[in-house]
């Protein structure tokens, strides 16, 4: 996708610029503050016999009467002599997760959703223009199309900045995407009452605080190809060269992006894991109660059931299924200055949902209920964290909400020495952030877990 200048150069200064602003990160916080307070929410646990139109068939499936949204099926993954079996949801439509903008007052702006999801831990999170299921948008349910679908729907291809079908996590989904869009738009817009417009810049500043900023946002936010921005640009802004400026905006590293697609390659070509869908019911070690679905052993998540209502959405009550996460997990980045650029530590991540069996992902992740062995990279990872060494980024961001229930995750950035890990195993690389952003491009290479992290990063 070719960006034209006048486009690159209005990215940078909605991402570099603190002083220009239609709203200010107070008035923005203030907007949050009062749609948490004027909202109306009602969400509270119910029993699967109560959970509307959701029902467990006969042959050991949680779906809805009318085949709709997703289902919840089993799975069993096998992998030499490891075995996994647990509960997954399946959801094959392709959703849209898009962020309007628009040059205003010589400064680009990005017009951001107050919206809250049944399983947020704090009501309203700061998420996209629009954040729509395929079944939303051709309203299956009887509800209300979707804010400010038709831009979407009709967008020119100058108009668009970033369209990319990018994976969800792969831990929970089967194979799940969504489309991740970024469009500018030149004509007046409505600005409804549960919108605000944000320059990135502020979206950054607000991505510190806990729990603020979707899932959704940061994950179509970290598709902004900066990498594709000529240098002669940065000299305009004086952005001067420093490690992440020369590892993003540096010339594209081939070799590295040569040595990712060869070991993504042997990891697919020699991949012999074995994955099955089954019922709930044939899943050893599962409990079925009327109030929850759980393994009687060491589990990352539950099932349970939730009565709804949620005022000013397309439909305002409803009943679902959730999936409630056992503790927090862990995302970590580790970075490095290395010849002249700031490189991160990536790891080759298989999952048992992937999309095309392996992506690249952050150097941690770590769910709650995973042990950290001695002397792994986890383990030297915990402990910088523990003793508060190297820190960059360190912040609780809330997954989902529209599918996980108060689940948060712990996302931190550190920079060490880069002579400290002079060993690693062949699933990990280092990488320019160029070559990650490149590999951004294409679909279902990068997950959502580095992405979400590399949201953070800020250029300083």
């Amino acid at each position: 996708m070719i960006m034209r200048n006048s486009v690159q150069k209005l990215l940078l200064k909605s991402l570099t610029c603190e002083n220009e602003y239609i709203n200010s990160v107070s008035e923005i916080l203030s907007f949050v503050e009062e749609k948490n307070t004027s909202t109306k929410v009602k969400i509270v646990s119910t029993t699967l016999s109560k959970c509307g139109n959701w029902f467990l068939s006969k042959d050991g499936i949680i779906r809805n009467k009318d085949n709709t949204f997703f289902s919840i099926q089993g799975l069993e993954y096998q992998k030499e002599n490891n075995v996994i079996q647990q509960p997954i949801i399946i959801q094959n439509e392709i959703g849209f997760l898009g962020i309007i903008t628009k040059e205003i007052e010589g400064n680009l702006y990005f017009l951001m959703q107050a919206k809250i999801e049944p399983g947020n831990l704090n009501k309203i999170q700061i998420s996209p223009t629009i954040q729509a299921t395929k079944s939303n948008f051709l309203q299956s349910h009887g509800g209300k199309k979707p804010k400010y679908l038709e831009y979407f729907i009709n967008a020119k291809d100058h108009e668009i900045i970033v369209d990319q079908l990018q994976s969800e996590q792969s831990s929970r989904f089967l194979k799940k995407r969504n489309r991740n869009v970024i469009i500018k738009i030149e004509e007046e817009i409505k600005v409804y009452d549960s919108h605000i417009w944000i320059s990135l810049y502020q979206l950054k500043q607000l991505l510190k605080i806990d729990n603020l900023v979707n899932m959704d946002t940061r994950t179509v936010i970290s598709c902004i190809p900066f990498h594709r921005i000529n240098r002669e640009i940065l000299e305009e802004f004086s952005i001067s060269d420093n490690f992440i400026t020369n590892s993003i905006f540096g010339s594209k590293n081939i070799d590295e992006i040569n040595l990712v697609w060869n070991k993504l390659n042997d990891i697919k070509m020699f991949n012999e894991a074995k994955t099955q869908l089954l019922s709930l019911y044939d899943l050893k070690d599962l409990q079925i109660d009327e109030s929850a679905i759980y393994s009687i052993k060491k589990s990352p998540f539950s099932i349970i059931f939730c009565y709804i209502e949620i005022e000013g959405r397309e439909v305002t009550k409803w009943s679902q299924p959730l999936l409630k996460a056992f503790g927090k997990a862990i995302f970590g980045l580790i970075t490095a200055k290395i010849d002249g650029k700031l490189k991160a530590l990536v790891k080759f991540k298989e999952e048992v949902g992937n999309f095309d069996v392996v992506e690249l992902g952050p150097s941690i992740q770590i769910e709650a209920t995973d042990e950290i062995h001695p002397n792994s990279l986890e383990d030297y990872f915990m402990d910088k964290i523990n003793n508060k060494e190297y820190i960059k980024y360190d912040v609780f961001l809330s997954e989902e909400g529209g599918r996980f229930y108060h689940e948060e995750n712990r996302n931190i950035i550190i920079e060490i020495n880069h002579n400290e890990l002079s060993v690693l195993s062949e699933n990990y690389l280092w990488l320019d952030l160029n070559t990650i952003m490149h590999f951004m491009e294409i679909n279902n290479i990068v997950n959502i877990q580095l992405r979400n992290v590399l949201s953070l990063m800020e250029i300083n």
